[in-house]
């Protein structure tokens, strides 16, 4: 059953005057009759019923309907009430009432038929009447249920798309704390490596402590403005924005070495791999970042000591590229902390692009080992 709500009292001083004036007129043509007494008093007491079913439709209609075996005066409120059930309640009520409606017409045609009419016709009218009012509801409530079904819909689309929202902004913090740690912690490793010159070679010369604070630096300047980067990545929609430098990939990797070295890490580089240049832009960049972070690794936990880079792959086969690095000597602290969310971020960032990521320690190195899809 459709949901109801309380008639507002528009409605009912509208369905009153309405009702009044078709059983005024009803009334009106039984006048001069031998029973306009009983008229008279069913158009009273169907007018309430008229009124009762906007509260209750099918017992308002029933009344009406009783009413009409005895009086043409009650027929406005009869077919009313059968429009009424038709609209709120289910099919099989709206059809009893329907057929009630028609068998009280007919007993009020057998007992005062009409002049002019014989009571086939009668019971035709009667009959067509009552199908036309039981079918004109139904398909209203019937338009009624789909267009309460659409709003739902909406609804429910709306609290989903909120959730969707939602659901992106976060994938977004998570993307923007991805690369924040890629570009960042790479940065400022190499900060901490020559502020760490600094603080332990105080009796350097001049020469090289201004040297030193100069890499330093520029070094804070290059993490300001690859933060300013990272941060637009957040509202850029394609792979550069206006303004922005495009996001580094692995035909990068030669700049990055170099500031590794320039840092004084060791690093030797092992390409074995095709032209890097036919990488799918996602790859590449996943690439540079595992390379990245490898070395990074490496500065932090390992610092003075070589790390090796080893790239290999072509066109139809995986990219694998292997970061390799001496453990540090027992109780060596690491250079700078960690909390290892390094590795857990470029593990999904390599899983996005169809690829793994994995790192152990064999035979005194700690090796970062990803493969990537390379698609021909």
């Amino acid at each position: 059953m459709i949901e109801t709500h309380p008639p507002r009292p528009v409605a009912v001083a509208s369905v009153f005057l309405g009702m009044g004036v078709l059983t005024a007129v009803s009334l009106w043509g039984q006048a001069g009759g031998s029973l306009l007494w009983l008229d008279a008093a069913v158009a009273v007491v169907s007018l309430a019923a008229a009124v009762a079913q906007l509260w209750w439709p099918s017992s308002g209609a029933l009344a009406a309907t009783l009413l009409a075996a005895a009086s043409p005066a009650a027929t406005p409120a009869a077919t009313m009430g059968a429009l009424q059930v038709a609209q709120s309640r289910r099919f099989p009520v709206a059809a009893a009432v329907a057929a009630a409606g028609v068998a009280a017409h007919l007993v009020q045609g057998l007992w005062r038929p009409g002049s002019g009419i014989s009571l086939r016709w009668w019971l035709l009218l009667i009959c067509a009447a009552y199908g036309a009012l039981l079918g004109w509801g139904a398909w209203a409530r019937s338009r009624r249920a789909l267009l309460i079904s659409l709003h739902e819909r909406a609804l429910r689309a709306e609290a989903e798309q909120g959730r969707l929202v939602a659901e992106a902004r976060m994938a977004e913090r998570h993307a923007l704390a991805r690369e924040m740690h890629d570009v960042l912690a790479h940065r400022l490793s190499l900060v901490a490596t020559h502020a760490g010159a600094l603080e332990y070679r105080p009796d350097s010369s001049p020469d090289q402590l201004s040297r030193a604070a100069g890499v330093v630096r520029t070094g804070v300047h290059q993490a300001l403005e690859e933060l300013r980067q990272v941060i637009g990545l957040l509202r850029e929609e394609d792979d550069a924005d206006e303004g922005l430098e495009p996001r580094p990939t692995l035909s990068d990797l030669p700049r990055l070495l170099a500031e590794a070295r320039q840092a004084g890490q060791p690093v030797l580089l092992r390409d074995e791999a095709a032209d890097v240049a036919e990488l799918p832009a996602g790859t590449a960049r996943a690439a540079y970042r595992v390379v990245q972070e490898g070395l990074t690794n490496a500065r932090k936990h390992a610092p003075g000591l070589q790390a090796e880079v080893v790239l290999r792959g072509a066109p139809g086969e995986d990219l694998l590229i292997d970061v390799r690095n001496p453990m540090p000597a027992a109780g060596q602290a690491p250079l700078t902390p960690d909390g290892g969310l390094g590795l857990v971020g470029l593990t999904e960032r390599v899983r996005l692009t169809g690829g793994r990521l994995d790192h152990q320690i064999t035979g005194g190195l700690f090796r970062l080992r990803a493969r990537l899809p390379w698609p021909t």
